[in-house]
C-alpha cells in the first residue's frame, strides 16, 4: 500500500493525550465531580484482554508484559472487562483484585493514564455490585451498558442508568446492541441530560445513529463520544467522534494511534492507509472469532498467556499457525514485547 510507513509513536506521544481527571473526586452530596467526558475519551483507549494465569482466573502480574508493550507502544487509556476483557463471564468476585492491580501498574508506567471499567450486568443490582468491588481500582470512569438479558422499556433503562448517580464516579455508557438493549435516539437524549454521565462508547455500527449520539451530546461542553466500531473508526472520526475503543488496538497499538494522529493532523491519505492496515489486522477473526484469537497472537508474542475464561477454549494448534500465517505480512505493525 502506498503512504508513509507507521512507526509506533514516542513513549508518552501517544494514544491519549490529555491529563486525565482527578480519580475519586466527589462533590459533598457523593455525586462526581465535574469532569471532562471529551477529555476522558478523547484518542484511543485500549479495551484490555483479560490476561489469566489459568482458565477462568484473571491475574493482574501476568497482565504485566502486555501492560508494558501499550505503554511502550504510547497507549494511554485502558478499559477493563469489555467484551474483549470476557467481562460477561467473569464473576463478580474476581473483578477487584485484577482491576486495582492492573490500575496501579497502568499508572505507574503512564503517569496520568486513565483506567475506565465495565460493569454491566443483568440486573441494575448486580451492576451495582460490580461497581463497588472495582471501587479500589478508583476508576477514572465506570462503563455501564443497559442491561442485559431480558428487553427492558424506556424508563427502565433510565432508571437503571440513574442509580448510578450516587456513586461518586462519572458514568461512560456503552451501546453494544449485539449484547444488550439498545440505545435509542430517544435514550440518548435523556442519557445525556443525566449530570453523572459523562460521555457514550457506540458500537453499534450504526453510522446513522453514532450521528444522533454527536448531536446530543454536543448539548453539552463536556460529554465525550468514542466509537467501537472498529472498521468504522476512521469515519467516526470524520463525523466528530472524541476518540475510539478499539479491541484490534490490544495487538495493533501503534496504527489505531496513527489512525487518530493523522486524522487530528489532517493527513487524510494516512488516515486511510491506517484503516486499511487495522482491517486486514481484523482479519484474524476469520479464522477464529473473538478473544482466543486475540489472545493466542498475544501469547506468541510473549505478551498473554492463552488461557480463557469457560466456555471459551484457547485456539487449537491449527488455528494458532492459520493465524501466524495470515498475520506474517503485517508483523511489522503488531505490538511487540
Amino acid at each position: 500500500m502506498g503512504g508513509r510507513d507507521i512507526d509506533a509513536p514516542q513513549r508518552g506521544a501517544g494514544l491519549y493525550q490529555h491529563a486525565a481527571p482527578p480519580r475519586g473526586a466527589t462533590s459533598h452530596d457523593g455525586a462526581a465531580a465535574e469532569i471532562d467526558g471529551r477529555a476522558l475519551l478523547s484518542g484511543v483507549i485500549v479495551p484490555l484482554v483479560t490476561p489469566m494465569d489459568r482458565p477462568g482466573h484473571p491475574s493482574a502480574p501476568a497482565a504485566d508484559p502486555l501492560l508494558t508493550a501499550l505503554a511502550a507502544a504510547g497507549a494511554r487509556g485502558l478499559m477493563l472487562f469489555g467484551s474483549n476483557g470476557e467481562g460477561p463471564l467473569l464473576p463478580t468476585a474476581q473483578l477487584g483484585d485484577f482491576a486495582a492491580g492492573v490500575a496501579a501498574r497502568w499508572r505507574e508506567l503512564t503517569g496520568s493514564g486513565p483506567v475506565l471499567v465495565n460493569v454491566t450486568a443483568p440486573g441494575t443490582a448486580e451492576a451495582l455490585a460490580r461497581a463497588e468491588a472495582v471501587r479500589p481500582a478508583a476508576p477514572d470512569a465506570l462503563v455501564l451498558s443497559p442491561p442485559v438479558y431480558f428487553h427492558h422499556r424506556h424508563d427502565e433503562i433510565v432508571s437503571h442508568y440513574a442509580a448510578f448517580a450516587g456513586l461518586g464516579i462519572p458514568v461512560v455508557a456503552y451501546n453494544a446492541p449485539r449484547y444488550s438493549n439498545p440505545l435509542t435516539p430517544a435514550l440518548l437524549d435523556e442519557l445525556t441530560g443525566l449530570a453523572h454521565l459523562v460521555g457514550i462508547k457506540d458500537s453499534s455500527g450504526d453510522l446513522a445513529l453514532f450521528g444522533h449520539a454527536l448531536a446530543a451530546a454536543r448539548r453539552r461542553d463536556d460529554f465525550g463520544v468514542s466509537q467501537g466500531a472498529e472498521r468504522q473508526a476512521r469515519d467516526a472520526l470524520r463525523l466528530g467522534a472524541d476518540g475510539m475503543v478499539l479491541g484490534v488496538a490490544n495487538v495493533a497499538p501503534a496504527v489505531a494511534a496513527e489512525l487518530f494522529r493523522a486524522h487530528h493532523d489532517g493527513r487524510d491519505d494516512d488516515a486511510r492507509r491506517a484503516q486499511r492496515l487495522l482491517d486486514e489486522v481484523l482479519a484474524l477473526h476469520t479464522v477464529r472469532p473473538g478473544v482466543p484469537a486475540v489472545k493466542a497472537v498475544l501469547a506468541e508474542r510473549g505478551l498473554c498467556p492463552p488461557h480463557a475464561a469457560a466456555p471459551f477454549t484457547p485456539c487449537s494448534d491449527k488455528e494458532r499457525q492459520a493465524l501466524l500465517d495470515l498475520l506474517a505480512p503485517l508483523d511489522a505493525h503488531l505490538i511487540r514485547a
